[in-house]
């Protein structure tokens, strides 16, 4: 008989409540913080939920931290109006309504143009939906034509070689390399500021040599950003790709 998840949910005092997913594919015990989603715990099918109870006990510390950093996020979360003057690289936000029942968005002619009916309102979480959607488009399109130049001149720099890059909407990670060093970049690369990009591509290039996270790593990665690695990878924690 296959096995099914199982989920428990437990209230905790100054942290609130932490959802237990228990499911064959997990082979670790891991603690997840998210917007909406909020504490999960990834528990594996060997250990006992009582295991995973005491677990979050002893992490309560870092969980509580963590939980106010998300909340220093959340509120930084961009609700869209008239009043915004958004522009990405090469795009301006426009919002305009029309008589129709539809929204519909336009990416072209260096606008996102956002159309929604005239009963509605901009707050409407559809049509918020929609203008995160077309910024998102935008920023998908940008990402495909500055990224992989910058990419080709990093690599070159430090004679270093990829097999292949493509970009997504990653919701956790800004990039990533695999075995056979393909390497995907998010999308959200084009919101940060110029520096921390070309760091996020010199972390993921560094991993075409190093497939781990360990001394030697760090060391090559600070000779590639003039030892600013640790620097430039904590205020990197400031930004989020999930939020914005």
């Amino acid at each position: 008989m296959k096995e099914e998840e199982s989920i428990r949910i437990v209230d905790y005092k100054e942290i609130g409540a932490v959802s237990f997913i228990k499911k064959p594919s997990v082979r670790n015990l891991k603690i997840t913080i998210r917007p909406v989603k909020g504490v999960q715990v990834s528990v594996p099918r060997f250990l006992s939920f009582e295991s995973a109870y005491r677990f979050v006990e002893e992490k309560k510390p870092w969980i509580k931290k963590s939980l106010l950093k998300l909340a220093r996020i959340k509120s930084g979360i961009s609700v869209f109006d008239y009043n915004t003057h958004f522009q990405t690289r090469d795009h301006k936000l426009v919002l305009d309504k029309h008589a129709k029942a539809t929204i519909k968005t336009v990416i072209g002619h260096g606008r996102i143009t956002v159309i929604f009916p005239d009963f509605a309102e901009v707050s409407d979480h559809r049509v918020q939906k929609a203008i995160r959607k077309g910024i998102l488009q935008a920023w998908k399109l940008e990402a495909a034509k500055y990224l992989p130049a910058l990419v080709k001149q990093l690599a070159d720099k430090n004679h270093l070689k990829f097999s292949r890059l493509t970009f997504r909407d990653n919701k956790t990670r800004w990039g990533s390399c695999s075995r056979d060093n393909k390497i995907s970049l998010n999308i959200h690369l084009m919101r940060l500021p110029d520096h921390l990009c070309e760091y996020v591509i010199l972390h993921e290039l560094a991993h075409t040599i190093y497939k781990h996270h360990q001394k030697a790593f760090w060391q090559y990665l600070d000779q590639l950003t003039r030892g600013r690695a640790r620097i430039l990878d904590k205020e990197l924690s400031g930004y989020s790709p999930e939020v914005w």
